[in-house]
């Protein structure tokens, strides 16, 4: 069983940082995909961006790319979601997961999940 635990959010002003992290444990971290989702209220949970078990791979949802980017330290079993030109509209839970066997977009392929952590971009 996977645990995994995100933290770095926060409030931040429009065109702010933030670098989100997810440490896992439990599992053998180098052989997941990991991917970041976040849900604002009321709106379903929609992806964000993922990354293969190497980090060479990755993808971005259109409203995060060149402003989002997601890499992974496999020696320390976590993953991270830097976030740059932060804006309003980012506003939400970010959640990382994880999948066991497939390279998905869709949240309900994933199969772990953390607790979430919030992200506030004031205008």
């Amino acid at each position: 069983q996977v645990q995994l635990v995100e933290s770095g959010g926060g409030l931040v002003q429009a065109g702010g940082s933030l670098r989100l992290s997810c440490a896992a444990s439990g599992g053998t971290f180098s052989s997941l995909r990991m991917g970041w989702f976040r849900q604002a209220p009321g709106k379903e949970r929609e992806f964000v961006a993922r990354i293969s078990q190497r980090g060479r791979n990755t993808d971005y949802a259109k409203s995060v790319k060149g402003r989002f980017t997601i890499s992974r330290d496999n020696a320390w079993n976590t993953v991270y979601l830097h976030m740059n030109n932060l804006r309003p509209e980012d506003t939400a839970v970010y959640y990382c997961a994880a999948d066991r066997d497939g390279w998905s977009l869709v949240s309900r392929d994933y199969d772990y999940w953390g607790q979430g952590t919030q992200v506030t971009v004031s205008s």
